[in-house]
């Protein structure tokens, strides 16, 4: 069989593309993970996904779904395979405001959604600096995190139910529009996060959520992190939780970032050890989150807790203090060789891994320097090494060096990322193994040929 060919037939010779045709679509975000395809294949709709996957499962040909291919740890690496682009799958069905859902296709890039509903006075709240190509399904697939996770929670929660096309062809409806439904497993949940190594995800139902009607954004340093968290906490009390954001920027992480872009400004004249980004937000035209989050920060001044701070004044600043995070990434993968992680302990116990951390660094590589940029709210960090040489060895003794002490500390080695290739000795060295032999059950009842997204997530 001329597999080429037959895909031909079901989506039209045009969204079959080969060789150089393929090219955007064989790396990932961080250059790192490079294939050809065999092809990359842009089926209309969910009937077309149905049977290229029927096709691939009956000729035993593996397949791996991308969508913005924004990823970070090989999750769309697909040498010997046939990509399945769902970028045609842009639809945006329904927005019902008053259910406040919106039912998506699976390749709507994310930001499209959050402009969608914008106009009805609703919020998408999936916060991420790739949001303007990410689509919904690599979303779901990775179960992405993001800057909003400490109010809305991750992707998984933003979800309440999906259509999903199964290892052998099968479109299985999962599209509850419910936010109660006790009626057996809840496979929604086992293809959330699963990667597309269970199926290929295709139609979404989304949670909306009411637009705020203010914000109030500031920078600020601090004496230190457990400082940081007495001020979270303060605002979650005096604002009944309406912190949207609480991202940790070290001093060294905003010298990095004024190397990377010459041409903006420091947030202090100073630049001190400990700083946070914070963002407060309410939908009531009764609380003034400004005037709260100047009163919080007023006391924790006179307590010295709080060493500097600057409140936006207008959405230009306000913008200005979101670039410094959401550029992170393409500050820390700038610099080459690194040792990259993406951490999550509890939020009290982010200094105390950054305390143990350190001295065993320095042991393995004594000319190494550290970033880390954390979703302080939630305990998520990205952490990076900089060795001064680019040894292999150097770097798995570094990665589980870092996976130590945050076993140490009851954490994970993976928290918004996905694991993708990157983190598949970090699932054999770290996951419980009860835990890995029930995924591979599922993944061989499910898939048993081994067609979907084959060699990620799980190891050997």
């Amino acid at each position: 069989m001329d597999i080429l060919a037959e895909l031909a037939k079901i989506t039209g010779p045009d969204h079959v593309l080969k060789g150089h045709d393929t090219t955007r679509y064989a790396h990932d975000a961080t250059g790192s993970y490079n294939a050809t395809p065999i092809a990359v294949v842009r089926p209309a709709d969910t009937g077309q996904v149905s049977a290229i996957v029927s096709l691939a499962n009956a000729t035993k040909t593996p397949i791996v779904p991308v969508s913005g291919n924004t990823g970070l740890v090989g999750g769309t690496y697909a040498k010997g395979a046939i990509l399945i682009s769902l970028e045609r799958l842009n639809t945006i069905y329904e927005i019902r405001p008053d259910a406040r859902v919106a039912i998506v296709g699976a390749g709507t890039i994310i930001a499209a959604v959050q402009d969608a509903v914008e106009r009805h006075n609703l919020i998408f709240p999936l916060l991420f600096g790739a949001r303007g190509s990410a689509m919904v399904g690599g979303a779901l697939s990775t179960n992405a995190g993001g800057s909003n996770v400490l109010r809305y929670g991750n992707t998984r929660a933003l979800c309440l139910g999906v259509e999903v096309v199964t290892p052998t062809g099968e479109v299985m409806n999962l599209m509850s529009e419910l936010h109660k439904d006790n009626s057996g497993y809840d496979l929604k949940e086992l293809f959330i996060g699963a990667e597309g190594t269970l199926g290929i995800i295709t139609k979404a139902v989304l949670k909306l959520f009411p637009k705020p009607n203010s914000y109030a954004t500031a920078m600020v340093a601090v004496s230190s992190l457990k400082d940081a968290l007495v001020l979270l906490n303060r605002l979650q009390n005096e604002t009944a939780g309406a912190v949207e954001a609480f991202e940790y920027m070290p001093g060294s992480f905003l010298k990095m970032h004024k190397n990377h872009f010459p041409k903006t400004r420091m947030p202090f004249d100073t630049n001190y050890d400990v700083n946070i980004l914070v963002e407060v937000a309410t939908t009531s035209p009764s609380m003034s989150v400004t005037d709260i989050l100047e009163t919080t920060l007023g006391k924790m001044m006179q307590e010295e807790r709080v060493l500097d701070a600057v409140i936006a004044q207008n959405e230009a600043q306000r913008a200005e203090m979101w670039q410094r995070r959401e550029s992170s990434a393409e500050v820390v993968f700038a610099i080459s060789p690194r040792v990259d992680s993406d951490i999550c302990v509890a939020v009290d116990k982010v200094s105390a891994f950054l305390e143990l951390i350190a001295p065993r660094i320095t042991q393995l590589a004594p000319d190494a320097y550290t970033s880390c940029v954390a979703h302080l709210g939630d305990g998520n960090m990205h952490f990076s090494v900089y060795p001064a040489r680019d040894d292999k060895q150097l770097a798995s003794q570094l990665m589980e060096e870092i996976e130590d002490v945050v076993k140490s500390l009851g954490g994970s080695f993976s928290a918004e990322h996905g694991v993708g290739l990157s983190k598949r000795p970090s699932m054999a060295r770290r996951k419980d193994a009860v835990a890995l032999a029930a995924m591979r059950q599922i993944k061989t009842a499910l898939d048993p040929n081994n067609i979907m997204n084959p060699g990620k997530v799980l190891p050997d």
